[in-house]
């Protein structure tokens, strides 16, 4: 008889359970992403609002002093589907508009496709954001068997629309539910554990729209905040204890189906918390948009109980470009990607708890009239900023010793910051002519389409 680990991958890839099976012992992969949640905004970092189902998993798993994912969503999104630097492929700057014909290209291989060549039904549900012109950039064509959520980002919570058309989808097939994103999100998480193939493991991703603006949540939630007097704060916190109950729904479900020792969950967020939105990143500096801790540096922790030491606190420097490697490997998942990770496995340091020093670790950002840089190297951390006209400017810090990054170094150390900020500039090389660019508006006549889903072109 066949149980929930065993599986058969026929000479195509595809799924065939009428034979003899070949075992395997890999876990179910969950994938958490929360949209422009702040470094104080968990209860594990002391906010006041409540996320017990994060900070539950705290307890329970590993949390992550040092992980850093891009100022913007699509970057980061981007870097932690594929395992490699944005730079490379156009999407490091600025995230996809709507108006935008672009997409991540097709040469690059998304952590799905892996899992599933290896035996995993894969799904995700939420927020896409990683080109939505062509029906190729789908989820549903980037190693999703089932997807569901919205293709853009900023949706309104409660219509589903962007821009006046509707993006809500469920495998490429638009359609209209009632109801808030945030729980529709998890609900159908929940509902595709409980109804998976109980015979092979699964991957899934589950990356919530929540706190993205528009700061919207139903007046019962934003009531248990009243206590706050920031509007946008009060809203904002009802929006991250409404994403943190969807992710306690999904881990019950989980524990309901008897699977949390067979189970790695990370949690973890997109970008640094928005200040003006409402977001709180101290006591790091600056936020959303830059390349200061506060942009970069975000909330994850990781659970798989028997495995991972519970309750732990891990000062390894990791990003979203290590986590596909580095769950493929605590899987035993092969990685099928033909170029070459930027990413690397961490997974002996996460069982470990040793640390190992990071080399050329880049983040990008263009805000404003400049390219803004954070790079990683070592015990430094070199910001650059370069304007579209003009020198460039250069800040350096012992990050470590110098997480608030208050004491700038760059006078005292001229041969670090000329070798670091070649690095950068050696990084920014690689940018691709077309790759994306800011553009906040839309260029003139553009008009949304009715159906975002069904706008995809073959």
């Amino acid at each position: 008889m066949m149980n929930r680990r065993t599986f058969l991958l026929t000479a195509t890839g595809g799924l065939s359970l009428g034979r003899a099976a070949t075992p395997a012992s890999h876990p179910n992969v969950v994938i958490f992403l929360a949209d422009d949640l702040g470094w104080a905004d968990v209860g594990f970092h002391g906010s006041e609002i409540r996320t017990p189902n994060i900070d539950r998993m705290t307890r329970e798993g590993m949390q992550f002093n040092r992980f850093y994912a891009f100022p913007l969503c699509s970057p980061t999104r981007s870097a932690l589907m594929t395992g490699r630097s944005p730079m490379r492929f156009g999407v490091a700057y600025h995230v996809i508009r709507p108006w935008m014909d672009y997409g991540v290209p097709l040469t690059e291989h998304f952590m799905p496709e892996s899992f599933r060549a290896a035996g995993y039904q894969t799904c995700i549900t939420g927020k896409w954001h990683l080109g939505h012109s062509r029906k190729s950039y789908l989820p549903n064509a980037r190693g999703f068997d089932h997807a569901y959520g919205h293709l853009n980002g900023n949706i309104d919570y409660f219509t589903h629309m962007r821009e006046g058309g509707l993006d809500w989808h469920r495998n490429g097939k638009s359609v209209r539910e009632e109801g808030y994103s945030t729980d529709l999100i998890a609900a159908e998480a929940s509902r595709f554990i409980a109804q998976r193939d109980r015979r092979r493991p699964f991957f899934l991703y589950v990356p919530f729209n929540a706190p993205h603006t528009p700061l919207q949540a139903p007046p019962e939630r934003i009531e248990k905040y009243a206590s706050i007097q920031d509007k946008k704060r009060r809203v904002f916190a009802a929006m991250v204890e409404a994403m943190d109950e969807g992710i306690g729904k999904v881990l019950g479900t989980i524990e309901q189906e008897g699977i949390a020792k067979d189970t790695i969950v990370l949690f973890c967020s997109d970008n640094g918390g928005p200040v003006a939105q409402g977001a709180r990143n101290r006591p790091l500096r600056s936020g959303k948009g830059s390349p200061w801790e506060g942009g970069v540096r975000v909330p994850a922790v990781l659970r798989w109980p028997g495995k991972v030491r519970a309750g732990a606190t891990s000062a390894q420097l990791i990003s979203v470009i290590d986590v596909f490697p580095t769950l493929a490997a605590a899987a035993g998942v092969k990685p099928l990607n033909k170029l070459p990770l930027d990413g690397l496995d961490l997974w002996p340091e996460i069982i470990s708890g040793k640390t190992r020093p990071r080399e050329n670790l880049l983040f990008a950002v263009e805000a404003g009239e400049a390219f803004q840089y954070a790079l990683y190297h070592r015990e430094w951390k070199l910001v650059r900023e370069v304007p579209h006209s003009g020198a460039p400017v250069n800040h350096l810090y012992r990050i470590e010793e110098d997480p608030e990054e208050k004491n700038d170094l760059a006078a005292a150390h001229p041969a670090v910051v000329k070798d670091l900020a070649a690095r950068v500039d050696a990084w920014a090389k690689l940018y691709p002519a077309n790759g994306v660019r800011a553009a906040a508006e839309p260029p003139p006549g553009w008009k949304a389409p009715q159906k975002w889903a069904e706008a995809a072109r073959d």
